[in-house]
């Protein structure tokens, strides 16, 4: 099996082990990026649940942050959240921590679970997508799925 298959696989895994019946679906073009992902499957940018990770400054722990697509980060928010500062994580971390390449990080299924914040913002649409284990794989969710099967802190990211 593929790297990619076997991604997916493990997220389709980590869907069913938490009782979601969610299809993961494949599309031709990337889904890379948030607006990559809203232009392939015809929703809005605020609807991805856009996954970026970061390195805890202190402890190395992998912290992920569930994004809505259309905001931008605070990281001085997250690290206090957190109560630790934060350090851009590169591909070979990202990799390493959640088994996942950057572009298809998804919200479950990862290698060590991650500290996990969910945006807020995400708690105003009724349909979610989220990346599926590699840049060409997404599956939908409501905001209440993510929070279940990411394990996720509700937090105010911007």
């Amino acid at each position: 099996m593929s790297e990619s298959g076997s991604g997916r696989k493990r997220v389709e895994a980590a869907l069913a082990a938490a009782g979601l019946d969610c299809a993961v679906i494949t599309y031709p073009a990337s889904t890379r990026t948030a607006q990559d992902a809203a232009t392939a499957i015809g929703c809005t940018v605020g609807q991805i649940a856009k996954s970026i990770v970061f390195r805890a400054a202190r402890s190395g722990r992998a912290v992920l942050v569930i994004a809505s697509g259309s905001n931008r980060i605070d990281e001085t928010r997250i690290a206090a959240a957190l109560d630790e500062p934060l350090d851009k994580a590169d591909a070979v971390f990202v990799r390493a921590a959640t088994g996942f390449p950057i572009g298809g990080v998804p919200p479950c299924g990862h290698l060590s679970p991650p500290v996990v914040f969910v945006d807020r913002d995400l708690l105003a649409h009724k349909v979610l997508w989220a990346a599926a284990g590699t840049p060409h794989t997404v599956f939908q969710l409501s905001p209440a799925e993510l929070i279940a099967v990411s394990g996720g802190q509700v937090t105010a990211v911007v």
